[in-house]
């Protein structure tokens, strides 16, 4: 009987995540609600002027250049410029930035959110609209900077090395592009106060696209940051199991259950992990836990499959198996 893979509910991060809207436009700066002084401004963050049609590359090297990956507008041209579109798409942008090993992770589509990112030095990539009608104006820009007491914020953006933009006009433009920013982070290091939906499902499309190095390291970081979450053991291990660790997969299930014992899937996954190790008493005893906390939910037939796989299984434990 071949036996049953873990579940891989890592990779359905996303479905469970919010999805930002429009969202209501911020108020303008304040030196109260800001960080820093009220100040900030990176003056580091290279600069790559925008030729014709091309803010997305210009904008994404800006971002990865911060982010040390050495590379040049022109050398992004091929992977984010679409001929067609005469522009770039989001999605190019988060694709070429995993192809660079960043984590591009999506930043809540909030005020605070963009101000604590630069107070903790990141620049930040973002989706400004323009226009309206039939002349949107949809343009790539990095924020760089503000100054709460002048109200304006400081973009690197087209041809300009230091745009300033007062905060109601910026606010308006990025409103209408739905608040879309994105950084660049290195596997391993988290954002300035980062949200832990977000950071996880940045650090699962290093995964789906084959990044299993840097999808590690994104998950110890979440593992480091939010210790009461087993989402991050939950994912380590299924990363261990595909190696064939199975000892380590074995434990990082075993922590995840630890911090959500009412977790199915990581009960399941546990159990699996002791069936293949040879430790049949205790996968059976996971197993039924499993069942019943899956009962009748999506989840069900899989911890069925699995029990099967285990009760056929008609050696006894071997030496060593892990204590319950």
């Amino acid at each position: 009987m071949t036996a049953p893979g873990p579940v891989r509910a890592v990779l359905a991060i996303a479905a469970a995540l919010i999805v930002a809207g429009c969202a209501v436009r911020g108020p303008v700066l304040a030196p109260a609600a800001t960080g820093a002084g009220g100040r900030v401004e990176l003056e580091s963050t290279p600069f790559f002027p925008q030729e014709r049609y091309q803010c997305g590359p210009a904008a994404l090297a800006t971002v990865l250049s911060a982010a040390g990956v050495d590379v040049t507008a022109d050398s992004l041209v091929p992977e984010v410029y679409i001929p067609g579109r005469a522009g770039s798409l989001q999605a190019e942008l988060v694709a070429a930035t995993r192809r660079h090993d960043r984590l591009p992770y999506i930043l809540p589509p909030t005020l605070d959110a963009l101000l604590a990112t630069l107070d903790g030095g990141l620049p930040v990539l973002v989706l400004q609209k323009q226009g309206a009608g039939p002349f949107p104006g949809w343009h790539y820009a990095v924020v760089v900077g503000y100054d709460a007491s002048r109200d304006h914020f400081v973009l690197r953006s087209g041809t300009e090395q230091r745009k300033e933009l007062s905060a109601r006009h910026f606010l308006a433009t990025w409103d209408r592009a739905e608040r879309w920013a994105l950084v660049a982070v290195q596997p391993g290091a988290l954002p300035p106060a980062p949200d832990f939906a977000r950071y996880m499902e940045a650090a699962a499309g290093l995964e789906a696209v084959g990044l299993l190095d840097a999808a590690a390291l994104a998950y110890e970081a979440a593992a480091r940051g939010w210790p009461a979450e087993s989402l991050p053991q939950f994912a380590l291990a299924n990363l261990a199991y595909a190696r064939g660790d199975l000892a380590a997969a074995e434990r990082g299930f075993h922590a995840a259950v630890r911090l959500n014992p009412q977790d199915a899937a990581a009960r399941n996954n546990r159990a699996e992990a002791l069936r293949a190790l040879g430790c049949p008493t205790l996968a059976r005893r996971e197993i039924e836990v499993a069942r019943m906390l899956a009962a009748g939910g999506p989840l069900s037939a899989t911890v069925e499959a699995t029990a099967r796989a285990i009760a056929s299984h008609e050696i006894g434990d071997v030496a060593g198996c892990p204590p319950d």
